[in-house]
């Protein structure tokens, strides 16, 4: 099983970008169970993106050399880690309700969801690709479900 992203439905499957399968599955099913934990994986990624955009040099594209781009995403991802830990931050930095979370199956969205940010302008647009997805692609989704 190759490296992966998680995306949704508004992207299309590829072998390094798992989405959840198209439909209604029967509980416990293979499938069902998948798409759970993709959903999962990608509802933490969207938390950690959105606590994050709150930090105001990654509210703008990183016009920069790969390696200092990475030095400052990798300094915000510190930084956010030592906060979270601090005994005396972390209630101010990350207060219950910030992210999004899950009671009893109910998806409730975090409180950073509704912060005023400003011009959310740091993801720059993408092209349209075509949405059909590969047979590779489809068999590589098949043994992440099979495994997980």
């Amino acid at each position: 099983i190759p490296y992966f992203f998680v995306g949704d439905e508004a992207f299309a499957l590829t072998e390094n970008l798992m989405k959840p399968f198209a439909g209604m599955h029967r509980k416990h099913s293979t499938q069902r169970v998948f798409n759970y934990r993709i959903c999962r994986a990608r509802r933490v990624v969207e938390n950690v993106f959105g606590i994050a955009s709150a930090v105001r040099v990654l509210q703008k594209p990183l016009i920069l050399e790969p390696e200092k781009a990475q030095l400052i995403v990798m300094t915000v991802a510190h930084l956010h880690n030592f906060l979270r830990k601090s005994t005396n931050s972390v209630n101010i930095y990350t207060p219950p309700g910030v992210f999004d979370s899950e009671i009893q199956g109910r998806f409730i969205e975090g409180s950073w969801r509704f912060m005023n940010t400003g011009n959310m302008t740091s993801l720059l647009p993408l092209q349209n690709l075509a949405r059909r997805s590969c047979k590779t692609a489809q068999e590589v989704r098949e043994e992440l479900a099979d495994y997980l």
